[in-house]
């Protein structure tokens, strides 16, 4: 008879689980930023765990593009390769511009009232001066995921949640590396409200959608140093 192999226990998934969940929240949010170093037994203390379920996320963390390996110096977060964003923004600057046109159509006026409301506490956060990067990036992601929410080509909502997943795991916070690109974003926004509010044609949808992507992948790769 073949030997079956032994089920990792629940509570070692769990605890695994555990530790990629902190990894990655601290790594999206810029708390751990590129280059910093990811030390096993210095987690595991932190979590209560031991290291075997905070090597796990590690892995899975490498396997994503979050984390990499150094010659004599470990885990580490990945920093920021141009080349990586700039494809992985026109890719998805591509797919969701599609997504947002397919979806337009469908969108009720309590969708665009929501996603009006979103662009509103953006914008105020600009307003009064107390931006926060990643909360605005937060907003601006429920933002477009309303635009984008009545896609009817499930392969294409799959690809635009794809690519803010890996964004996300590069700890992309455009409204960190430019700031002044925030108020542009809003305005961008209303106009796409505008667009779908008055029954714009798809393609000028799809254009204004895309386009609005582009802008931002721009203005950060002109704001950071090549690698």
């Amino acid at each position: 008879m073949t030997p079956v192999a032994a089920a990792t226990p629940a509570s070692e998934v769990s605890k695994s689980q555990l530790a990629y969940d902190y990894l990655r929240d601290r790594i999206t949010s810029g708390d751990f930023s590129p280059g910093y170093r990811l030390v096993l037994g210095q987690i595991a203390r932190e979590l209560g765990v031991s290291t075997v379920p905070v090597r796990e996320a590690i892995r899975r963390l490498e396997a994503e593009g979050a984390v990499t390996y150094q010659h004599n110096i470990g885990a580490q977060v990945t920093m920021l390769d141009r080349g990586v964003y700039r494809d992985t923004m026109e890719t998805l600057g591509l797919v969701e511009g599609f997504a947002t046109a397919l979806s337009a159509p469908f969108l009720t006026d309590a969708d665009l009232n929501e996603a009006g409301m979103i662009n509103a506490e953006m914008r105020e956060m600009i307003t009064t001066g107390a931006l926060d990067p990643a909360r605005f990036t937060k907003l601006n992601h429920d933002f477009h995921d309303v635009l984008f929410q009545h896609c009817t080509n499930e392969h294409i909502t799959d690809l635009v949640r794809r690519g803010w997943h890996r964004l996300e795991t590069m700890r992309e916070s455009a409204f960190a590396f430019v700031p002044a690109r925030t108020s542009a974003s809003v305005d961008e926004h209303d106009n796409l409200l505008d667009l779908i509010r008055t029954g714009a044609a798809v393609a000028q949808i799809e254009q204004a959608a895309r386009q609005h992507r582009f802008n931002t992948m721009t203005a950060v790769l002109e704001a950071i140093a090549p690698s």
